[in-house]
């Protein structure tokens, strides 16, 4: 990630003390951060699905890309710092180097999640129970090229706990 950073370093840097929220699910933040130094935890629902201390590393891009408030909360474990894009489309815009770089870390999550599903697939064949949606969620994945896509599902329509 050594390149991405080297794109990045007239950007402004900004430091988050350790507990710190660099990122709060459900809001818009308005640009991106990239990871300069220190480590993060990633939290979905306040459940931790990953810490990440890889400097280089994009948070935000999504919440970027669709226009959406953010997905998941980003929390410092440690003191981190972060460079900061205020016009994250005009940054990305004119270097296509970090384009590319967005373009391959979500190609890589996609990966990654129709990968996992595709196991589950494999483990509840036949089960014929609730497991059984997994084939309309790797359709989905897989064949989804419309314009916007809604979170939830017909049982919970309404996927932000705050809401219950």
């Amino acid at each position: 990630m050594a390149s991405v950073l080297d794109h990045c370093r007239d950007l402004p840097i900004k430091a988050f003390a350790a507990g710190e929220m660099v990122v709060v699910e459900g809001q818009r933040s308005g640009v991106l951060y990239v990871l300069a130094s220190g480590a993060v935890e990633v939290l979905k629902h306040d459940v931790q699905i990953n810490v990440v201390a890889e400097p280089g590393t994009f948070f935000g891009e999504v919440s970027l890309l669709l226009d959406e408030a953010h997905t998941a909360s980003v929390r410092a474990v440690e003191p981190s710092t972060f460079h900061v894009a205020e016009d994250p489309i005009a940054f990305i815009g004119s270097r296509p180097e970090i384009a590319l770089a967005i373009a391959r870390l979500l190609a890589r999550r996609l990966h990654f999640v129709t990968t996992y599903l595709v196991d589950v697939k494999r483990q509840f064949e036949g089960s014929g129970d609730h497991l059984a949606i997994v084939d309309e969620v790797l359709e989905s994945l897989v064949h989804h090229h419309g314009p916007e896509a809604s979170p939830g599902s017909d049982r919970c329509p309404d996927p932000d706990p705050t809401t219950e």
